[in-house]
């Protein structure tokens, strides 16, 4: 049997983003035509590959196992096409603003020095995630553990988190029941930070809602900087304000909460010399024992 390279990319494609909206975006076809290729390998293998979801596809057994075939020998593939391409090819990066800002740009600054050229992609870790395994990036720092088929990634670096404010706000009493009546700043309604510094600490979800909400961690400094409230910052944020007296930790836990950061790439991504070289310039620059 016969099968069409376009047919199994396409099939791989939408396999692994587990969408053929996703799947067409990624290979620059339309819906229908994506549609098209994937009725039309499983109607040459003879067995349906996907089952259509309200949002999205889930793939069948056979689609598994199909993807466990191809995918080894159609990575490889695209890695001998991708060490072809001329050397000053840019390394697609993506992960969350704060800490690419503060402290992945600055890694990167031997490397840019040697002519590396670079494009970052800022966003939340799921949609740098799906991109990273459609092929639309290179290398993403991720806040979560990926779990995404197509991705394989390592622990980078742990974030320690402190709950801060300026000394002009003066927050007096056994926490959490001092805060009670103190303004909260976090960095989305549902206090994803926030909740969590209160449930490892405090064993109990915060009470109050957010007075503020800024979707950048560095806008919630600022805010705590200038007296708005009190929030959960992760140290690499707020180091330098605290050892300057401009920002307090409210709570010295003899463990903080922390989060783990993950280094994620494609399999066989590793094979593009530049890809590599930014890989393991970060692991190495990043990393925390």
């Amino acid at each position: 049997m016969s099968l069409s390279l376009d047919l199994l990319r396409t099939f791989l494609s939408v396999h692994r983003t587990g969408s053929i909206t996703a799947a067409a975006q990624t290979l620059g076809l339309s819906q229908p035509a994506v549609t098209a290729q994937v009725k039309a390998l499983e109607a040459t293998l003879d067995r349906p590959l996907f089952d259509r979801l309200p949002r999205g596809v889930a793939p069948t057994a056979a689609a598994d196992e199909l993807a466990r075939r191809v995918a080894p020998a159609l990575d490889a593939l695209d890695t001998v096409v991708r060490a072809e391409l001329p050397a000053e090819q840019a390394v697609h990066l993506g992960g969350p603003a704060e800490y690419v800002c503060e402290r992945v740009v600055p890694a990167l600054a031997p490397l840019t020095a040697e002519g590396l050229r670079v494009r970052i992609t800022l966003g939340l870790a799921d949609d740098l995630l799906a991109d990273l395994a459609a092929g639309r990036l290179d290398v993403v720092i991720s806040t979560i553990r990926p779990r995404l088929r197509g991705v394989v990634a390592e622990p980078l670096y742990d974030e320690e988190f402190v709950l801060v404010a300026a000394p002009s706000l003066e927050v007096r009493g056994e926490l959490p029941g001092a805060l009670a009546d103190v303004p909260l700043i976090a960095y989305a309604e549902d206090l994803p930070i926030v909740r969590r510094y209160w449930r490892t600490l405090f064993g109990r979800r915060p009470s109050a809602s957010a007075q503020v909400v800024i979707p950048d961690l560095r806008g919630v400094r600022n805010a705590v900087l200038a007296g708005m409230g009190v929030s959960v910052l992760p140290t690499y944020l707020c180091e330098h304000d605290l050892a300057a007296g401009r920002l307090v930790a409210l709570a010295e836990p003899e463990i903080p909460p922390i989060n783990t950061g993950y280094l994620a790439v494609r399999p066989g991504g590793l094979a593009t010399t530049a890809v590599s070289h930014v890989h393991t310039h970060l692991r190495e620059a990043l990393k925390v024992s």
